[in-house]
């Protein structure tokens, strides 16, 4: 007769712990490798995918996980753009339509190119700068929101000065709006070695930027409810100033919390600080290129100190990464955000437990 052999429980549990339920959720994972590339960028699509972008010489490269973050697929190429920028805080840049995945990317000679997913093949689709060569510092961010996405730059039409400008794109990136001015310095131009920040919300679409006036290198924001159509004043952030004969090289980050109200993490000196349009600054650490993600009403921070990427939650401890730069955030779930970066030429991730 043959001998039933009983399996322990432990290893039972151990097995479901390694079973497809388990993928759906994110895990908290500590520094990995992704990829070899620079200057990555993130999005996650209403599937919870994560979707990734960055640059790799001349070429755009793609990777996605579609189990938050405890694996990504092997690196594919959408397209190769001669002389792209992907250094010192220009890259490509990425976002999650209703409709699709948005990429855009700038060359060193100052144009901006769209990309899109189709039938599993990435196409090239019509440049967004209407001027021809104006986007000569690469300085560019990305958002969408339902079937708008919002593009801005650093532009230097005209008067050959730095402004912010932009453009709308309801079709998933295939073709974008004539480029609208957001923002002309009245003093000179707007910070020209520091990158825009843009978030879209239905039809809202805030802008931040760090502008140059009487000497000040100070952050702004600007404000549209229109999808982008007209701006109106640009606001300063905080009540302190950074008088600075030189440029920053940091431009900060901004995201919208659930209920709707903008959050703002950024650089003055060599401390960090977070702030809400109209009420002072509150400085929350020590460093250089920070950035933040929001959710459920609470907002996730990660910058450069020391040479280390590290991250913290509001009001907590800060938790060391890992060593890199050009750290960028996504929130997975209620529990869990993944932060990416760049070190020594290689792609970085930590899944992080909030």
């Amino acid at each position: 007769m043959h001998q039933i052999t009983k399996i322990p429980v432990f290893i039972i549990i151990l097995f479901c712990g390694f079973s497809s339920c388990h993928e759906k959720e994110a895990v908290s994972k500590a520094d990995f490798v992704i990829a070899k590339g620079q200057m990555p960028n993130i999005t996650t699509d209403k599937s919870g995918t994560i979707h990734l972008v960055y640059g790799l010489g001349d070429s755009i490269m793609y990777t996605f996980s579609k189990d938050k973050g405890n694996s990504f697929s092997s690196p594919s190429l959408i397209a190769v753009l001669p002389q792209l920028y992907s250094f010192a805080m220009r890259g490509p840049q990425i976002a999650a339509t209703s409709d699709g995945i948005i990429v855009t990317a700038c060359t060193q000679k100052g144009n901006i190119y769209s990309f899109y997913k189709e039938n599993g093949s990435w196409k090239q689709a019509a440049r967004i700068n209407d001027v021809d060569t104006v986007a000569k510092e690469g300085l560019m961010d990305l958002s969408a929101d339902g079937e708008n996405a919002f593009a801005v730059w650093l532009d230097l039409r005209g008067n050959k000065r730095n402004k912010i400008y932009g453009a709308r794109s309801t079709d998933a990136g295939r073709t974008w709006s004539k480029n609208i001015m957001i923002y002309t310095s009245p003093d000179t131009g707007v910070c020209p070695c520091c990158k825009p920040s843009v978030v879209t919300e239905n039809k809202k679409v805030d802008v931040m930027f760090r502008n140059w006036l009487k000497g000040s290198r100070d952050l702004y924001l600007i404000k549209s409810t229109d999808g982008g159509a007209s701006f109106g004043q640009a606001e300063k952030l905080g009540t302190g100033t950074w008088k600075l004969n030189g440029c920053p090289m940091d431009g900060g980050g901004l995201a919208i919390n659930k209920n709707g109200k903008v959050q703002t993490v950024w650089k003055r000196e060599g401390n960090i600080f977070t702030a809400i349009p109209g009420v002072p600054e509150i400085e929350i650490g020590k460093g250089h290129g920070c950035t933040m993600e929001t959710f459920n009403n609470k907002n996730i921070y990660a910058w450069i100190e020391n040479d280390q990427v590290v991250c913290m939650k509001s009001g907590k401890e800060k938790k060391i990464l890992g060593k890199g730069t050009q750290p960028v955030l996504k929130a997975l779930d209620d529990d869990h955000a993944i932060c990416i970066w760049e070190n020594e030429k290689h792609i970085h991730g930590s899944v992080v437990a909030l």
